[in-house]
């Protein structure tokens, strides 16, 4: 873990002026819920709305002398980090794409010029798919968390958040493949062992949580979920897995409807537009409130990347 937290350090400095350091903002109407002080890290308002933007950034500034080609595959918010980083580097690249990735996403990352393609009707499929292209075309594929560089640039909200508030007590953070959290654990658990780190995941796609209870990664069926940056399997040799396992103190399991709930209650308290995977952290925060009353809590704000149809749902309550 020393090679990581040194690589989120050197990270954390390539990567700042590329991107936004994020609010930590307190939130009045869920502290008063809660019982305790709980605290909102930003990142859908990230430079790309999500914290995607970090790790993308990171691998591919690594990657600038390099003069083969960049390939990726993403449920949405990881190709619209790389191909901002792309835009901003001046490097090539294809972004490839489950056919149901959120429409906003997909938008988003045309918009950056970037060349997208479909594969697969799941990120799992994708991924292996763009994976074995790269390696028959003699290309780079960039994982969206199976890749160290990618996870130190996540963990980059880590360093932020202890700047911010160093007297956190814990941390909520969704989880996926494991990069964001096992980036921000790592840092935080270096400067501070005492920081409980909390995995927050939809109980319909708990991929990481029944994996760790397996002792290694398996295949695990899943639900549709609000939570869609989060769904999808992880790969058999992904390093997130070891890491998330070690670093991770506890883990909750939310519903479809608290994670709703949860991202009606930032829209009307903080009127922020969150996306599932957001909500899935807060939704963690009030099902297991008691256990942190009077505590210093920080709900990781993953994004903010939500498709029409689901807006729709949260405003209309569909």
């Amino acid at each position: 873990m020393k090679l990581l937290f040194k690589s989120i350090i050197e990270a954390e400095k390539k990567i700042r002026s590329f991107i936004r350091e994020t609010p930590l903002e307190y939130s009045y109407p869920l502290s008063a819920e809660a019982g305790c002080k709980v605290y909102l890290k930003l990142e859908n308002i990230q430079i790309t709305g999500s914290f995607k933007a970090r790790g993308s950034m990171n691998k591919i500034l690594l990657l600038k002398n390099d003069k083969r080609k960049i390939i990726t595959a993403s449920t949405g918010n990881h190709g619209l980090g790389v191909a901002n980083a792309l835009k901003a580097t001046g490097k090539e690249g294809t972004i490839f794409l489950p056919t149901k990735a959120s429409i906003a996403k997909v938008e988003a990352i045309k918009q950056r010029g970037v060349p997208v393609e479909f594969y697969g009707d799941s990120g799992e499929v994708t991924e292996v798919y763009a994976r074995q292209l790269a390696e028959k075309t003699n290309q780079i594929y960039v994982s969206p968390y199976n890749d160290l560089d990618v996870i130190a640039g996540q963990g980059s909200i880590g360093v932020e958040l202890y700047r911010q508030l160093p007297e956190l007590d814990t941390v909520f953070v969704s989880i996926g493949g494991g990069g964001l959290i096992a980036g921000i654990a790592a840092y935080l658990k270096s400067v501070n062992p005492k920081i409980k780190i909390i995995g927050c995941l939809p109980a319909n796609a708990p991929v990481m949580y029944e994996c760790v209870k397996a002792g290694k990664v398996i295949d695990v069926p899943e639900q549709p979920t609000l939570s869609d940056g989060t769904a999808g399997g992880i790969d058999h040799d992904a390093i997130t897995f070891e890491l998330c396992r070690d670093l991770i103190d506890d883990y909750i399991l939310t519903s479809e409807e608290e994670i709703l709930t949860a991202m009606r209650s930032l829209l009307k308290h903080h009127h922020l537009v969150i996306e599932g995977s957001a909500g899935v952290a807060v939704a963690a925060i009030l099902q297991q409130k008691e256990k942190f009353t009077g505590k210093k809590v920080a709900a990781v704000i993953c994004g903010g990347n939500v498709s029409e149809s689901v807006l729709k749902k949260v405003v209309c309550h569909e």
